[in-house]
């Protein structure tokens, strides 16, 4: 696709987010998905790669179908005094269809079956663009909607349980990644059971280690998890920040990624402390997968690569990079220190 193009569409993909979450009304909240929607399907297909086109194909689908039970579903909130009866039952049966759409679009479990696949078909960069920026618009509209509690409940423990054991017997990084953001949805939600907007902390800071995490992925043109054993021998620098960076996303201490995970803990302990023992757990199971692929790039030494796709093994020198690979280390300690002088 030609750079115009491109830049064409990226803008749209931003602004169909934006009119998303400034609209006064559904129809134009249905408007801004449509638009985002109908952005991105350009921006992942591609005539060279038949995976990238069969990922836009069925990312369409399965979106086009939650878009219209979503309209189908807001119509008939718009008009249930004329059409339906106006009674407890069906406006919670509405507000849970409302709601299960949103899921879907956000590939939360259980509405998760089209999100590994099609992440596996796309390169770094777009699917950096799914796993972070097309999750902002649903969640925004899911921090408005979600009003029942056990079905949200139902939600964080599909999303936890499935995103942990999901990517235990993976081997293709963009899975692994794909599973982990499935968890971390999880985490995002149970914000919603203490503080609605606590959620906009945790995406930043989980947007941020993940990018990073993916720029290195993407640097070393790296998809599945023997190739992790190629970088055994290479720059010792690149290897460490890696590391650091995939125990961040983990939730490890002391790393910035562990803040936001303390933070909902520390509040959700109070009222729901079984689910935040069951999240914790399943937390501990994510980690165990980043290991292994820390592992397998510090520890492992295989020299015979039996894939035909190259790994560039320049020296680790973006200043970029290495920036933010700085703050996603340190960032809970130069937190705690701003807030100690406030």
């Amino acid at each position: 696709m030609h750079l115009i193009y491109k830049i064409i569409f990226m803008t749209t993909l931003f602004m169909g987010t934006m009119i998303t979450i400034s609209s006064y009304s559904w129809m134009g909240t249905w408007m801004g998905l449509e638009i985002n929607l109908l952005s991105f399907i350009p921006l992942i297909s591609s005539k060279n790669n038949s995976f990238s086109s069969e990922s836009s194909i069925k990312y369409f689908l399965i979106q086009a179908i939650a878009s219209s039970i979503f309209l189908l579903t807001i119509i008939l909130i718009m008009t249930k005094n004329k059409m339906i009866s106006d009674t407890f039952l069906i406006n919670k049966m509405l507000l849970i269809m409302l709601n299960s759409t949103i899921m879907m679009k956000l590939g939360a479990a259980p509405f998760h079956f089209w999100f590994p696949e099609i992440m596996e078909k796309l390169n770094w960069i777009n699917g950096m663009i799914l796993l972070t920026w097309q999750k902002i618009a649903p969640l925004i509209i899911l921090s408005y909607t979600i009003k029942s509690n056990l079905f949200l409940l139902m939600i964080i423990i599909s999303c936890t349980f499935i995103g942990s054991i999901g990517g235990l017997n993976q081997i293709n990084l963009k899975k692994i990644m794909t599973y982990s953001s499935i968890n971390h949805i999880g985490w995002m939600l149970s914000t919603f059971l203490i503080n609605e907007m606590m959620w906009i902390m945790y995406f930043l800071i989980y947007s941020f280690i993940s990018l990073t995490i993916i720029l290195i992925f993407n640097k070393y043109n790296l998809s599945f998890l023997k190739q992790m054993y190629s970088l055994s021998n290479k720059n010792f620098l690149m290897k460490f920040f890696f590391n650091l960076n995939l125990l961040s996303l983990g939730g490890l201490p002391p790393f910035l990624g562990f803040l936001p995970k303390w933070l909902i803990i520390q509040n959700l302990s109070i009222n729901y402390f079984s689910l935040t023992l069951f999240m914790i757990m399943m937390t501990l199971i994510t980690l165990f997968f980043y290991l292994r692929i820390s592992y397998s790039s510090m520890m492992m030494n295989n020299n015979e690569m039996n894939f035909n796709m190259m790994i560039n093994t320049k020296n680790f020198n973006n200043k970029t990079m290495n920036l933010m690979t700085f703050f996603s280390i340190n960032g809970m300690v130069l937190y705690t220190i701003i807030m100690n002088f406030n």
